[in-house]
């Protein structure tokens, strides 16, 4: 199982501040999925209760109100000129891009660990927390790029190398080893979370009977298959087609192995 923690530490001296997740309890759910509805603990010591409702206001709003957890204290602690506000600036939602990670502020000092997917967000995260305090306070970004696994593209790809979404001869009705493949897709789609980038599904043929049928045919297959995604929860505007017919094999159409692999459907996320 892969542990997703978001830790914040908001640290006053000594005295530190903590929003932090539980790990994920189940181990087939993606990283957005298993953390959807993990709690946000905080606690530790802010200097009143207008400091303590403020960060917790903001990580209602980032989290949610059934995600935040309050055990936060409050206590007559010195603390440095802007303080609140700074901190409560740096609690924005470009924290949720961080995986086991944990952000303090302790007086003027900032520091995060955690991991980020990519260059970009680490240095995103970390500009946004010094833009918080207007480059007042000392931020050390100690965010580490995670590898990521192969993209949905290329894992849809591995699955229809092997093997071909299948329909009934001369029909656009998927057979049931068609739709176990496409749920494959489907699965894959969601766990990835692709948000709202377009996919392309395109329908092939192979060279055999009439041309102008093959395209009907080919463009058939390809909204059959539209239809299955929107059915199982992919937003049909996420989605178009198109029919390409016999024009584009992958395969010799002289032999039976060829044309079946030029039988095909394929998906580009765009």
């Amino acid at each position: 199982m892969r542990s997703f923690v978001i830790a914040i530490t908001l640290a006053l001296f000594s005295s530190p501040v903590l929003a932090q997740q539980t790990p994920a309890s189940s181990p087939h759910q993606g990283a957005n999925a298993g953390t959807a509805n993990l709690p946000v603990v905080a606690s530790g010591v802010v200097p009143d209760q207008a400091t303590k409702a403020a960060i917790l206001e903001r990580l209602r709003a980032i989290y949610g109100n059934e995600r935040v957890v309050d055990s936060i204290d409050v206590k007559a602690v010195p603390v440095p000129p802007n303080w609140d506000k700074y901190v409560i600036n740096m609690l924005t939602p470009r924290l949720k891009q961080v995986s086991e990670g944990r952000l303090d502020v302790n007086g003027q000092t900032v520091s995060i660990i955690g991991n980020v997917p990519d260059e970009v967000q680490k240095q995103q995260v970390g500009s946004s927390l010094s833009l918080a305090s207007n480059n007042s306070y000392t931020v050390t970004n100690n965010l580490q790029v995670q590898a990521r696994g192969p993209s949905a593209q290329v894992r849809i790809n591995q699955i229809l190398d092997r093997r071909t979404v299948e329909f009934e001869t001369g029909k656009a009705s998927l057979t049931p080893v068609g739709v176990r493949i496409l749920d494959e897709v489907v699965a894959i789609i969601r766990e990835e979370g692709t948000g709202n980038s377009r996919i392309l599904i395109t329908g092939h043929t192979d060279s055999v009977g009439n041309r102008e049928s093959n395209y009907l045919l080919s463009q058939a297959r390809a909204n059959t298959v539209r239809d299955y995604l929107v059915s199982n929860g992919i937003a049909g505007d996420r989605l178009s087609t198109v029919g390409r017919g016999p024009d584009e094999p992958i395969a010799d159409n002289a032999t039976a192995d060829g044309r079946a692999r030029n039988r095909r459907i394929t998906f580009t996320l765009m």
